[in-house]
């Protein structure tokens, strides 16, 4: 095994977010350990960061249940070779990051090989499949929780938690000032700005980008412009010649817009701590649509209700997805209302639950101090 002086630690992020959340934690951990070496699985930032890429995320994201068992046969096969390469490399400690379905079954298959692990960004155990802790709490030596909630429930079901923070509440300046921003799409700033997130896999994005044009249509005003905010890897079907695209920084979208339509996700909680109106959508296939109804265990979807533990953003799932619905609930945040005054209120609540900056930091040390005790 490695010195501490030259630590080796195998990182496994299988989306976006994860990807940058990783990026994060590297830059935290080589800051005081310069020598560090970094291996995994991860995306764009986390490559910039200097970890060698051995499966990229763009393979590696897909969602709900009938969609995994497609991609079968494939995440047989990396998980073959992330087994294989943990055991070529042997690293100090395995950190996982968020993607339940793969890193339960590698916290498993690694266990027995007394490897220490990590699990930052944690399974949201305590909204459904709970069964899963009991993987956790045999297989995870140190549980990073992000909400301020979670340190409690785990810790009571005998797992080593600690809560760093959400990453939500590091202040990033914006990349681009609103003048510039606006200049750039020609953008009217004295008009309203609804920004649209369909989801950031393309299989959300299939189902309710055509919903969202839907709405647009049935929006009572003509005053109102579009932004859609796309992920990398993602292709839009034709969307009308006048709305725009942001596709490099989408938090600009939150951070300059009126109001958000988005697919429940991160992208919710990331509204509430820029201080954007949403209402909050989403719908999956049938099946998977009965599975996950039956084995949730929450009474919210969006983020930013179960940490008020009331609704503070509408949501509508499913069926109750229409552009009906969508539309008379978008429409009264799109100007000076006591809906949108209300919805700010709440958020100003939510927003005080999330910890302090330095998340990342305070994850790197809770790591390093584990590993090298």
């Amino acid at each position: 095994m490695t010195s501490a002086q030259n630590p080796v630690f195998f990182l496994v992020a299988g989306e976006e977010s994860g990807d940058l959340h990783g990026a994060h934690l590297i830059a935290a951990i080589k800051a005081k350990y310069p020598n560090a070496s970094f291996v995994g699985h991860g995306g764009k930032a986390m490559k910039t960061e200097g970890m060698e890429i051995i499966e990229h995320i763009d393979n590696m994201a897909m969602m709900g249940f009938t969609e995994v068992l497609k991609h079968l046969p494939y995440m047989v096969t990396v998980m073959g070779q992330t087994l294989g390469k943990i055991q070529e490399v042997k690293p100090q400690r395995l950190i996982l990051i968020d993607y339940p379905g793969f890193n339960l079954r590698l916290a498993k298959n690694i266990h027995p090989l007394g490897l220490p692990i990590t699990y930052f960004i944690l399974p949201q155990v305590w909204a459904w499949k709970e069964k899963r802790v009991n993987t956790i709490r045999k297989c995870v030596d140190q549980a990073l929780c992000i909400f301020p909630f979670e340190q409690e429930w785990f810790e009571k079901r005998g797992v080593n938690a600690h809560f760093v923070g959400h990453p939500f509440t590091e202040f990033h300046k914006p990349s681009m000032d609103k003048a510039a921003f606006f200049n750039k799409y020609s953008l009217d700033k004295g008009r309203p700005l609804l920004v649209l997130f369909p989801g950031s896999r393309q299989q959300e994005v299939n189902r309710h980008l055509p919903i969202f044009i839907k709405v647009v249509s049935l929006i009572n005003n003509d005053n109102v412009q579009i932004i859609v905010g796309k992920a990398p890897q993602i292709t839009l079907s034709k969307i009308p010649n006048n709305w725009k695209v942001e596709e490099d920084d989408t938090s600009l979208c939150l951070e300059y817009g009126t109001a958000v339509l988005t697919a429940s996700g991160t992208a919710t909680l990331q509204s509430a701590v820029q201080d954007i109106p949403a209402v909050v959508s989403y719908k999956m296939s049938s099946g998977s649509w009965l599975l996950a109804k039956n084995m949730s265990k929450v009474p919210f979807a969006a983020m930013t209700n179960l940490i008020a533990g009331k609704q503070i953003v509408p949501e509508f799932l499913q069926g109750d997805m229409t552009p009906e619905n969508l539309a008379n609930a978008i429409q009264p945040l799109l100007s000076n209302t006591a809906e949108r005054k209300e919805m700010l209120v709440g958020y100003e609540q939510v927003r005080r639950t999330l910890g302090m900056p330095g998340v990342y930091e305070r994850a790197a040390d809770a790591i390093l101090s584990r590993t090298f005790k």
